[in-house]
């Protein structure tokens, strides 16, 4: 495979990714942790959120691995295609 066609992210990115992650689940927990409220209201939210988060890296995942078969499927069309023009301009 072409290595110019891999695509990769920054160190930067990465840590801004993974850091704004863990902050924002952080303030999350604490900030339900800290509500006044009874135990199971914030085993609720608690769940909730794991839930939402459950999902969301399931959603990226999903939305990735479609884009990226589309992608693939791309490159074989346009192998393809190059063939035929190439044994055709022959």
């Amino acid at each position: 495979m072409d290595e110019s066609a891999i695509q990769r992210h920054s160190s930067g990115w990465l840590f801004y990714v993974k850091a704004a992650f863990a902050i924002s689940l952080g303030l999350m927990v604490l900030g339900i942790v800290w509500l006044p409220t009874d135990r199971w209201i914030k085993g609720y939210l608690v769940m909730g959120i794991m839930f939402v988060v459950g999902s969301t890296i399931t959603l990226a995942k999903t939305l990735r691995d479609d884009h990226e078969a589309r992608r693939l499927i791309n490159r074989i069309s346009d192998a393809k295609t190059e063939r035929l023009l190439k044994e055709y301009t022959e």
